[in-house]
């Protein structure tokens, strides 16, 4: 059976940003967190990967770096002179050109070597080098619009990754599912009127950004019927995100039958996160996962690719991108969760399921599903 690729870069972990309280600027009456800077920290992945260190998952994995994306890959998706200016404001020592997304000297080249990540994992796949892979990139990408960094987003990396897939020519059609708890309001944006992409986006209702991420946007001219938003209700756990899954989520990737599908992989929807409200297990994730590899097993040759986004909580995040990778790679190992107690105790009861399903109903209504 062909590896699952792991591609993951130390330097990606020395991206940083400043001056924040979580995602408010410090000043005024905001004191600085001890810790300093935002939640997007590297810690979570570098946590990540350390576990896997020690378990041995990673000793199954096909671990590999990539290079940077070049200009020309990234001029694509972002325009010529916001690169000049990221990469001039870079070398000056760094800044802030959009919205919470402070980066240090060298924050343009670590950028695009999160998108090369992206890019390395999903041509491999292409390819038929690997079975399946997983991109510990960082910075994140999903907020990112074409010229207009938000979110801790510097560069849309999946949306990178994929304009070099269809101009190296091995595949036309490609699935963006965006299960990070925050909106994909980049990736919508970059293709909102393209019939060639098709993007998901499962996430937390307003939660951030307050104002997209609804229902009724479903693309624009050539791509409408090709942007699919799923708003969930805060408090949703593991039945709630597998029942959206299920009801919403495999039917559009079967109809749209795709090259390959890319899944923006937050782990945000964890019940410890400190940027969310939803409750979604290690083993929710790991649910979730399992799902796409079958999708992808029926629709596109098994190609699946996972890009890592969100997810805030140092001590949860690792645990959930275990189950996810293990799951990806068919291993036995197991890390468990050594908060598996608190967490199910947090998952909905069955007043609140009702409620959620009834949710999701509504959903499949105002996409033409069947309930």
């Amino acid at each position: 059976m062909k590896p699952t690729g792991f591609f993951w870069d130390e330097r990606c972990f020395w991206h940083s940003g400043g001056n924040y309280a979580l995602t408010m600027p410090v000043g005024g009456f905001v004191q600085p967190l001890a810790a300093g800077g935002l939640p997007e920290s590297p810690e979570t992945k570098r946590r990540l990967k350390n576990l896997m260190d020690v378990t041995g998952l990673l000793r199954e994995l096909d671990c590999r770096s990539a290079p940077e994306a070049t200009n020309e890959q990234l001029a694509r998706v972002h325009p010529e002179a916001f690169l000049a200016t990221f990469k001039q404001t870079s070398d000056a020592g760094g800044g802030e050109l959009g919205l919470r997304t402070p980066f240090g000297r060298g924050g343009y080249e670590i950028a695009a070597l999160s998108a090369g990540l992206a890019i390395g994992a999903l041509n491999a796949v292409m390819r038929g080098e690997m079975r399946n892979a997983y991109a510990l990139s960082r910075p994140p990408g999903h907020h990112c619009l074409p010229d207009y960094p938000n979110g801790f987003c510097l560069l849309a990396n999946i949306a990178i990754a994929i304009e070099d897939a269809i101009a190296e020519g091995p595949g036309r059609r490609f699935v963006v599912l965006d299960w990070d708890v925050h909106h994909g309001n980049g990736t919508e944006h970059i293709f909102y009127e393209r019939d060639d992409v098709l993007t998901i986006s499962m996430h937390q209702e307003h939660n951030y950004p307050l104002d997209s991420g609804d229902a009724q946007d479903q693309g624009r001219g050539a791509g409408e019927g090709h942007n699919m938003n799923i708003p969930l209700p805060a408090g949703c756990g593991d039945a709630a995100y597998l029942d959206a899954f299920d009801r919403l989520v495999a039917p559009a990737i079967r109809a749209f039958a795709p090259d390959a599908i890319i899944v923006a992989c937050g782990f945000d929807a964890s019940p410890f996160d400190p940027l969310a409200h939803m409750l979604v297990s290690a083993d929710g994730f790991r649910q979730m996962t399992r799902r796409a590899m079958a999708l992808a097993a029926e629709t596109c040759d098994d190609r699946l690719v996972l890009v890592h986004e969100g997810g805030y909580s140092e001590a949860y995040v690792p645990f959930c991108g275990h189950a996810v990778i293990g799951e990806l790679a068919g291993s036995a190992i197991d890390a468990g969760d050594p908060l598996l107690a608190a967490v199910t105790a947090r998952q909905p009861g069955a007043r609140a399921q009702a409620f959620q399903r009834s949710w999701v109903d509504d959903l499949a209504a105002e996409f033409g599903l069947v309930p």
